[in-house]
């Protein structure tokens, strides 16, 4: 898949391949921060592995998660239990990185943060190297995704004790290394220049009523056809709304059972890609939940073109024998089979250089456990959180009781490309816009497109304060 980079993500792209500054690579909803990972991890010449704070975000970017990268167990992580938990195997995987991608980083509290350099300076044998002297590139919206503070009472009291905030940004590590903050600036979601600015003030708190009446307005209508896709704040109404529309279609369901390798449950544990049972009916609005794999349909340049993405949406036509779905979308019809998600691990191998005769150990993913579901889920309506990362022509936003979670409101109606796609269920209101003041005084310092002839940020090699 041929990825196309506008100028400041291939400056950008260039400064982290170029360098070896640790780097934070954020942007507001549509910016392409997940277009530029990709092309990260598809292009660079170093040797990476690619993690996430939570199951399903390490299987949209193809990665594992932080706990399994590091055999963290739950909870806080003392310097003499990490050493503990880090197997051979672990520690061969971590010295042969030369760069470490973390993909939703805004999720990563900061004693994790703090966890993961300990982790990689013991591994690596250079104790007093922040992360043992590997590159860290990160990738995330603080604005739109907080961590989710310890449930236990006692973690609690330590991180408030301890840290200025739970972010990742107030990590002990970061007192003692620089860290490159840039901000994509180019948004390929929405052309509407009063709707960026409106979505900006809501992203960053500086709303005024003045806006969200402008807003409120715009969105004070009902939609003009039933399947305008709902993004409601709790599963409750989603679920609610899902299985009204379901009944109202008068046919009896089929019902698609996953496939799945022996140990796939224990792999995959909570973070299931797909529904084990997924019940379909001919008329079902559905919601594609993995890109495809492109592996018949050729562009013009010969490249592969996906039919289908991750958040497409379409309408089942047809449950033929075959166990295929047949899914209009834009009026084309397309046949959906199973598709594959795999659990992988990295390990390391040995790499031939030819160029320098030299050996290299290089880290490569490998499969423990396959489930294979077909791709949809109903799509009458989803949360907010689910709809992350999505596009929609037209949008109907529920906000119920209100927001509950800094962000909320933000990732909702930046989902939409205009202000003509907009229809609210009720007014937006000056308290259901969530700003978490830590990430204000963060983001304050983040910069744009990268200067490549500067030189590369040197790192201190002090010690973190003790834990």
């Amino acid at each position: 898949m041929i990825i196309e980079l506008s100028s400041e993500q291939q400056a950008l792209f260039e400064y982290i391949e170029q360098s070896q500054s640790n780097v934070f690579v954020t942007g507001r909803a549509g910016t392409g921060k997940s277009t530029l990972l990709s092309h990260l991890t598809a292009n660079t010449e170093k040797s990476f592995a690619v993690c996430a704070p939570t199951g399903v975000a390490a299987l949209n970017v193809g990665g594992v998660t932080i706990h399994s990268l590091f055999t963290f167990p739950l909870g806080l992580l003392g310097e003499v239990e990490i050493a503990r938990h880090l197997s051979r195997r672990t520690r061969e995987v971590l010295r042969a990185l030369d760069m470490l991608v973390i993909d939703e980083v805004s999720m990563v509290s900061a004693d994790l943060m703090d966890a993961i350099d300990r982790a990689l300076r013991i591994a690596r044998g250079r104790k007093n190297e922040p992360f043992g002297g590997a590159q860290i590139v990160m990738f995330g919206d603080p604005y739109q995704l907080a961590p989710v503070p310890p449930r236990d009472p006692a973690e609690r009291t330590y991180i408030a004790e301890n840290y200025q905030s739970l972010w990742f940004f107030d990590a002990h590590v970061w007192r003692n290394t620089d860290l490159e903050r840039f901000e994509l600036s180019e948004i390929f979601r929405q052309s509407d220049a009063d709707f960026k600015e409106i979505l900006n003030a809501i992203r960053d708190g500086s709303v005024t009523q003045e806006m969200l009446d402008a807003l409120n307005t715009a969105g004070n209508r009902y939609p003009p056809h039933s399947d305008v896709i709902r993004l409601a704040t709790i599963n409750e109404t989603v679920n609610s709304v899902n299985h009204q529309r379901m009944g109202l279609i008068e046919t009896d369901p089929k019902v698609f059972r996953a496939v799945y390798s022996e140990g796939a449950e224990k792999a995959f544990g909570r973070a299931l890609p797909a529904e084990t049972d997924l019940a379909l009916k001919v008329g079902a609005q559905v919601m594609f939940i993995k890109n495809d794999d492109a592996s018949s349909t050729k562009g013009t340049n010969g490249a592969m073109v996906r039919r289908w993405v991750n958040g497409t949406i379409g309408r089942v036509v047809a449950l033929p024998k075959s166990g295929l779905v047949v899914v209009d979308v834009d009026g084309e019809e397309l046949e959906v089979g199973p598709a594959t998600w795999e659990k992988v691990r990295y390990e390391v191998e040995e790499d031939f250089d030819e160029a320098t005769g030299k050996t290299k150990e290089v880290l490569v993913p490998v499969t423990l456990a396959e489930f294979k579901q077909i791709p949809l889920r109903l799509a009458w309506a989803v949360t907010i959180h689910k709809s992350q990362g999505q596009t929609y022509d037209e949008v109907q936003i529920d906000m119920g009781r209100g927001a509950f979670s800094p962000g909320q409101t933000y990732v909702a109606l930046s989902r939409v490309r205009a202000l003509t796609g907009l229809y609210l269920t009720r007014a937006i209101l000056i308290r259901d816009v969530m700003v978490d003041k830590d990430v204000v005084r963060f983001m304050s310092g983040a910069s744009t497109t990268p200067d490549l002839d500067q030189e590369p940020l040197a790192t201190s090699s002090e010690h973190l304060p003790p834990f």
